[in-house]
């Protein structure tokens, strides 16, 4: 068998399973660091999403914001201001629709960028923007959840509507620099199915809370690095059953016992 395996066919084969497990491995890694990383984010969403919140001044400033404080439930008080933005392609509830993001200056004079939840389209496509109901006027205070922003898809811009929400391009858009995090605005999610408005302006549905599904990551990790022999283990069981065959071919091996012939064989012919 050793002889056989350093012929061209069986080094190939074992080149290719050696490829095979490295490729395994790693993917393995990738899907297991998908898991680790949602699991990271459930015990974040766990130490912050119920806390009591926290002024905003003393968890975000214009610097990103660093991934431990995602979730952090803030308060911060100032006025709504324009203009606004749609963030576009944001599924709720199964339907595909926009998130609302609205300008709130911050007393003192930051910017913060507020998502103050989901609305529906009103028309095909989203070239059709829906009609929103405005923001409160005047001071007020508002809290909810931090956020980190979104990287960019490297989109062309679209007035009035961003393709994610990132903050630069928000910062762009709403033409100010904004804080290093958003706010998601805090409210009940009433649940259930969401449908345009056919009689007025949307009101912004609060997006709810967060989902801390871990997917199935983990266990595709597994699957993977189980598999990382499986190259070597079909390379061996077909070099096997070559050198048996070759084995039944050799010079003084027992020749195969003759096939029997039953009667009703004879009676056929």
């Amino acid at each position: 068998m050793i002889r056989a395996l350093f012929s061209v066919k069986w080094l190939s084969a074992l080149l290719l399973s050696a490829l095979f497990a490295v490729t395994a491995y790693h993917l393995g890694w990738w899907q297991y660091d998908r898991y680790q990383a949602k699991h990271d984010r459930n015990l974040r969403i766990e130490a912050h999403y119920g806390a009591p919140a926290v002024p905003l001044a003393t968890a975000l400033s214009a610097d990103p914001m660093p991934i431990e404080r995602e979730w952090t439930r803030v308060t911060a008080t100032g006025t709504y201001a324009a203009p606004q933005l749609l963030a576009r392609n944001r599924t709720f509830h199964g339907t595909n629709g926009f998130e609302v993001l609205t300008p709130f200056l911050v007393d003192g004079g930051a910017t913060l960028v507020v998502d103050r939840g989901w609305v529906a389209p009103t028309g095909r496509g989203a070239a059709t923007l829906p009609t929103i109901v405005a923001a409160p006027s005047g001071s007020v205070t508002i809290s909810g959840w931090l956020r980190r922003g979104e990287a960019s898809r490297g989109k062309p811009p679209v007035a009035g509507m961003v393709s994610s929400i990132n903050l630069d391009e928000a910062g762009a858009a709403i033409g100010r620099p904004v804080l290093g995090g958003y706010l998601q605005l805090d409210g009940s999610d009433p649940g259930g199915d969401v449908a345009p408005s056919s009689t007025g302006p949307q009101q912004p549905t609060p997006l709810g809370p967060p989902s801390e599904d871990l997917g199935p990551h983990q266990a595709y990790a597994y699957q993977w690095w189980v598999s990382m022999p499986l190259g070597f283990v079909l390379t061996f069981f077909g070099l096997r059953r070559q050198v048996a065959a070759g084995d039944a071919s050799a010079p003084g091996a027992r020749p195969p016992k003759p096939k029997k012939v039953r009667i009703w064989d004879e009676e056929d012919e």
